[in-house]
Order: C-alpha cells, then structure tokens, then sequence
C-alpha cells in the first residue's frame, strides 16, 4: 500500500491518504507533503472536502423519509416542489437521486478556467440559482431514458428535504446520520471556508502555477458535495450503511439496485448507479460499492464490499503536476491492493 501511495504522488497528487481495513482491523499510509513548499507530512487523520461523496448521506436521509411516508421515490417533483421546474412533472425522485433526470448540470457553466475560481471562491450561492441556471435549459434526454451525472438533481433534493420536513438537509443529515454514528470529525461547513482541524493544503493549476485552492465557500457544491469528512469517518459511515443501522432492507435494496450498465457512460471507476451510490469496477470481480468526488484541490474515494469484508477510502491532493490518465490508473491499481491482496 505504501508504494501504491507513492505512485499515486509520482503520477501528480501532492499529498496521499489511503484507508484500508479488514474487518474491525484497519490502518493508514500516507505519502507526499501536506503543503507545497514544505516538507510537511500528510496527517493520516485530516479532514477533506469529500465533494460528491455528500450524495450517499444525503441519499440516506432520503430513503429513511421513504420508509416514514414521507416521500415516494416515483412521485413527481412538481408535486412535492410546484413550479421549480418548466418539466417536473416529468421528473421522479428516482430520477433525481440516480441521475436519470435529463436535467443540464449547472455544475458545467462553472468549468471555467481558475480565474473564475478566483474571482468567485468566497461567494455565497442561492441553492434556486442554482437550479435556475438548469431550468433555464431543455431537457438534455427523456427522463428515465438514460444516466447523465448531474450536482442539479441533488440541489433539488436538498429543497425536496426542506419541503417536507421543515428543517434543512444540514439539520436532518446531522440528526439522523452524525450524531447516532458519532462522526465527530465530518461537518457540513455552510458558507464557512476553513476546513477544521488538521488537512493537507490543496492546489489548483492557474495561469501554469500552482495556487492554493483550500478555503473556499462550499455553497458552489452545497448538498450536492459540501461535507468535510475523514478517512476513518467514511469508514464508519459506509460499514454502518452496509450492516444495516442507517436504512431497512426495502430501501437499502432500492439504493444499491444499479442502473443497467448499458445506461452509464462517462462515470469513472463505476459500472453502476443506484439511488446515490455507485457500483464500482475492480480487478477481481467484487461486489464493490462506493462513491467517487473531486472538487477544486481535492480527489476522493470510498468504497466498500457489500459484505464489509474489504473496505477503503482514498483522498489525495492536487499539487504542482499535471493531473493525467496515469494518475486515474494509479487510483485503481491502488484501490485494487487494497481490496484484493
């Protein structure tokens, strides 16, 4: 593991943490530095922005509400959030959380060079401006004909919590996933820049520099990839997922039944998507489930065994390097000694 970690920082990252465990038995490698310009080490219990690895908590508040009555996955969102979108009576909830939505990502308008990122890092963003700048655009396919990765989908859901239980995603995320499971290192920051606590520094290629991209205002990705997390937070929160204490049977089985995978194109490392949660390719054909993220200074991934026995978290940080194909290889061969030695 130590040399898969180091050929994850050869291949670009500027700092590495992988998380590997067995069962109740678990350790960490860590390699390159926390900060440019130093020689810092990567603490193997900073925290980081997880991005898109939000989705599966938020997925779970979701299906809990399900399980209370509260929301049917193939109810419309026009009939939870009237008037949000030009076509929501044509989009589920289902649509929604698995990407089938149809929906353009608004996500897409703000991939821009780093000037933009710049200019913008401490702005405070409207979760409805968000999904207006999507409203605003034609349905890119007919929902539920085809899978689309979309951050839009899951700003809706963000409203569609609020809607039905007068609290926000923060509170109910909070209250019904970070307290009962103790994740005392994960938080969900709002408008506050900082990442608490110990972290390595990220890096953005601007202008053929690298420049330090760590505080920034998370309302960019909000519900759809605000949370700051853990290695051993993820561990915790993925193995509590698969044994059970987060979601009944029904609704488990509704979040980790995957698209087909003739439906998924362009997701990275994935063969599948359930509701929030992907089915992961890996060298030795397990059934491998987990979640992928990047975010300006930050890459992760989490993935786990159904059955628990194998499990990992990787976040690393970009540095001074180009970031190319080698390093996406580097991930999987890494992911794959974790998971397969």
């Amino acid at each position: 593991m130590q040399g898969a970690a180091d050929r994850l920082v050869e291949a670009g990252a500027a700092g590495v943490q992988f998380r590997v465990a067995r069962g109740d038995e678990a350790f960490v490698v860590t390699s390159g530095i926390a900060e440019l310009g130093t020689d810092r080490p990567v603490p193997d219990d900073g925290r980081f922005r997880i991005s898109c690895i939000t989705k599966p908590f938020v997925s779970v508040v979701v299906l809990q509400l399900v399980a209370e009555g509260r929301i049917v996955l193939d109810d419309t969102v026009e009939s939870y959030l009237p008037g949000l979108l030009p076509h929501g009576e044509k989009i589920t909830i289902r649509n929604l959380m698995q990407h089938t939505s149809g929906l353009y990502n608004y996500s897409d308008s703000f991939q821009k060079p780093g000037d933009r990122f710049l200019r913008d890092r401490y702005k405070h963003y409207e979760p409805t401006d968000l999904i207006a700048i999507a409203a605003a655009k034609p349905l890119e396919f007919e929902p539920g004909s085809k899978f689309a990765y979309c951050n839009t989908n899951y700003f809706i859901i963000g409203l569609l919590i609020e809607k039905v239980t007068g609290r926000s995603y923060r509170t109910e995320i909070t209250e019904r996933v970070l307290e009962p499971l103790r994740l005392t290192e994960t938080v969900l920051p709002g408008d506050d820049p900082n990442i608490p606590g110990p972290h390595a520094r990220g890096y953005m290629q601007i202008g053929g520099e690298a420049v330090d991209v760590t505080l920034m205002n998370p309302s960019e990705a909000g519900c759809a990839g605000e949370i700051i997390s853990t290695t051993r937070d993820l561990d915790t929160f993925f193995s509590a997922l698969f044994s059970g204490k987060l979601l009944n049977e029904p609704e488990f089985t509704e979040m980790t039944t995957p698209l087909p995978p003739e439906m998924i194109e362009n997701l990275p490392m994935g063969i599948g998507y359930g509701l929030g949660i992907m089915k992961l390719q890996n060298d030795n054909d397990l059934d491998l489930w987990g979640h992928g993220a990047g975010i300006p200074g930050y890459a992760t991934l989490a993935a786990t065994t159904r059955d628990l026995s194998a499990r990992v978290q990787l976040s690393f940080t970009i540095g001074d390097k180009d970031f190319g194909p080698e390093a996406e290889e580097a991930v999987i061969r890494g992911v794959n000694v974790a998971l397969c030695s």
